[in-house]
């Protein structure tokens, strides 16, 4: 943009001189050389002292008057036909170089809609009078149709001006916000690897503890269960009896909670291993109660199970199933009233998928309560009331299996009425709803009974 108005300029001095002298169109352009030579040199000292505060008045005074200064020379190539006998069509170039020159100032001027006027009144002002002089019908038409220019360029370089300022502040609304959010991503980030880290130490520490709690623990239960058998021979004093019996009472119960603990370890830190097979959700639902039989009993707490015909197998960890069912078994047995009952469903459920379900007649959990036992330690009031001993991590190690067998745990209850708590699985891991694998026969070399291949 530094040569256009040079261009310009060079240009209508070369078209002028077939109407005017040429030493008075090469005056003219060396003049207006010269004033762009001197704005040049101004604009780049002016861009030096931008950075000191308390010149934005001086330099706008400055500016205006540049733009002044190339009005005033190209208002002098407007009049520069006065002193001649030029022709019409001089005058219609004149007006074409005109609406060039203004359009040109008003892309120019338009962050500065105030020296658009200093730049082009001047040129305005110069062309009307000249056409006036001619004192014809088309000049004075041209004349008022620079006047109507005048005013189009002058609102269009506003609207330029209000445009440019609109776009300043979306620019620096849109870097504040990427500063904002890159503050947010780094202070999110960091609270994320804090909490990792925070997680791993967490994983690191119990899963060291509970190793070195096992060591004293198995002494412990060792020699109390030696005592409370009386294996090396008869305790004639009753109360160390029952203090040795209250001892591997509480062992056990440790040792559950350090087991419980290492489980939920591994599945957090992503380490539990799924040691998947071919499995039937009924022999694992059916042993599961058989060891929950005696534990029943004492209570006289009636298990009743149902169970489909025509399951097929699951492909999933038999181990992480019976632990699962077992966690389900043992709260159900320690919330369920003497006289009460516990049922044990397996089945297919509406997506093809199968499900466990365990159901009793306890107190339940109120609905606020729910998410609460889901979460790890968690305990319901009714947990707290009757002071059962328990760690809270049943139900979450549950949830966790679940998930990683692809499937969900759902816990639904109504005081009073009892609690049901149901494992399902999805339709793929169903083994006939998966596609079969041919496999070769060697001494033949055809493909022998298809093996069940899972997901």
């Amino acid at each position: 943009m530094a040569y256009a108005m040079p261009m310009i300029a060079i240009v209508a001095a070369t078209i002028s001189s077939v109407w005017l002298p040429v030493e008075v169109a090469g005056g003219w352009l060396v003049a207006m050389l010269l004033a762009h030579s001197i704005i040049i040199l101004s604009t780049k000292r002016m861009e030096k002292s931008l950075s000191q505060e308390g010149n934005l008045r001086s330099i706008r005074r400055e500016l205006f008057a540049g733009d002044m200064l190339y009005g005033i020379v190209w208002a002098i190539f407007f009049i520069s036909n006065l002193q001649f006998n030029t022709d019409y069509g001089f005058g219609v170039f004149q007006f074409a170089t005109m609406l060039i020159v203004i359009a040109m100032a008003t892309m120019l001027s338009s962050p500065l809609p105030g020296a658009l006027l200093a730049a082009t009144a001047p040129i305005t002002g110069a062309l009307i009078f000249s056409f006036w002089q001619y004192d014809s019908m088309p000049h004075y038409a041209m004349g008022l149709m620079a006047i109507g220019a005048q005013v189009f360029f002058y609102i269009l370089s506003k609207q330029l001006h209000t445009s440019a300022l609109t776009l300043l502040e979306y620019r620096a609304e849109k870097d504040h916000l990427i500063s904002e959010m890159e503050q947010v991503n780094a202070i999110s980030q960091e609270a994320r690897r804090r909490a990792e880290e925070a997680n791993l130490a967490k994983t690191r520490f119990l899963a060291t503890m509970s190793h070195e709690l096992r060591t004293p623990l198995n002494a412990i239960l060792g020699f109390s269960e030696v005592m409370k058998d009386e294996v090396l021979g008869p305790m004639h004093n009753q109360t160390y009896l029952d203090y040795s019996k209250d001892i591997n009472q509480s062992g056990q119960h440790l040792l559950n909670l350090i087991n419980e603990i290492l489980d939920l370890s591994r599945i957090e830190a992503g380490r539990y291993e799924l040691q998947e097979e071919p499995v039937c959700l009924r022999d694992v639902a059916a042993a599961c109660k058989h060891m929950m039989h005696m534990r029943a009993a004492a209570k006289n707490i009636e298990i009743h199970e149902v169970y489909e015909k025509g399951l097929s197998k699951v492909w999933a960890d038999e181990k992480a199933l019976r632990q699962m069912v077992l966690n389900l078994l043992t709260n159900a047995v320690k919330f369920t009233p003497p006289e009460g009952e516990i049922s044990i469903h397996v089945g297919i459920d509406g997506a093809g998928g199968q499900y466990i379900s365990v159901s009793d007649t306890g107190a339940g959990i109120p609905e606020e309560e729910i998410p609460v036992v889901l979460q790890a330690f968690g305990q319901g009031t009714q947990a707290i009331q009757d002071a059962e001993q328990g760690t809270g991590l049943g139900l979450s190690i549950v949830q966790a299996l679940a998930h990683m067998h692809e499937g969900e745990f759902k816990l639904a209850s109504k005081l009073r009425e009892g609690t049901q708590a149901t494992i399902s699985l999805p339709a793929k891991r169903v083994l006939s709803h998966i596609d079969p694998i041919p496999t070769p026969d060697p001494t033949t070399g055809k493909d022998r009974e298809p093996l069940l291949r899972a997901g």
